[in-house]
């Protein structure tokens, strides 16, 4: 019995540490679509640092916290950085973008290209992109382009479409309201994102769950076929640093 009763301490004990690393220092996420093509894939698994922006009610497990702002906060989030966030329009829905614009910034598209406060980002043509469409598991080849973003963080973006003919193309101008972000996938022409204001639109910093920093394991296999989960890993990718 004594045995039965240390052994039931100790799995308590763990449970409590697990969850106090998941609520306050890292969180794992997996990657479900492509938005985010080439930095993120299909298949990829996170770590989110919680701690970074200090924390908010959407910052803990299952929203439980009752808090209207964040508290013990660490920094603010950079332009350029790459953020779990939960969706404002929708809740249930956790959603990884790049931020692209802090409070007061002037954000629009022209012709398919990101403009900041009114200048274009620099753009530079770089090798092609192939992937696996991972809806039709048919290779395909996309336009890549190194982006420049106003303090010289660089990324790799993909565009799909020619530019100027997309869906999000060509946008209004968005002003981003105090206490907010802007968001966009780095995949142009397959992400919805904050050119949706009626789905996603300005996240507030409440929001906001934290920066990616690292992908500890990735896979070709899909989340229900754990046995090939093992054939599919994709070793380049593991622990690798996301920029």
């Amino acid at each position: 019995m004594d045995r039965t009763i240390k052994e039931i301490k100790g799995l308590l004990w763990a449970l409590i540490f697990a969850l106090l690393i998941r609520t306050f220092l890292f969180q794992p996420f997996n990657i479900p679509s492509g938005s985010m093509y080439p930095t993120l894939m299909v298949g990829d698994y996170i770590f989110v640092t919680k701690y970074s922006y200090g924390f908010s009610k959407y910052s803990f497990p299952f929203a439980i916290a009752p808090l209207s702002n964040r508290i013990a906060e660490n920094r603010k989030p950079e332009v350029g950085e790459v953020v779990v966030f939960t969706n404002p329009k929708d809740t249930s829905m956790d959603y990884i973008k790049r931020l692209v614009g802090l409070p007061g910034d002037r954000i629009q598209v022209k012709a398919g290209v990101l403009h900041i406060n009114g200048e274009p980002v620099k753009l530079e043509k770089t090798d092609d992109y192939p992937m696996i469409d991972y809806r039709t598991q048919q290779l395909i080849v996309v336009p890549q382009y190194i982006e420049t973003l106003p303090n010289g963080k660089q990324h790799k973006i993909l565009k799909a479409i020619p530019f100027g003919q997309g869906a999000l193309d060509n946008t209004e101008e968005y002003i981003v309201p105090a206490g907010h972000y802007f968001m966009m996938g780095d995949n142009r022409d397959n992400s919805q994102d904050s050119r949706v204001l009626d789905k996603v639109g300005y996240i507030p910093e409440e929001y906001l769950i934290g920066p990616a920093k690292v992908i500890f394991f990735s896979t070709e296999a899909k989340w229900f076929e754990p046995n090939a989960w093992i054939s599919g890993i994709r070793p380049k990718r593991v622990l690798t640093m996301i920029d």
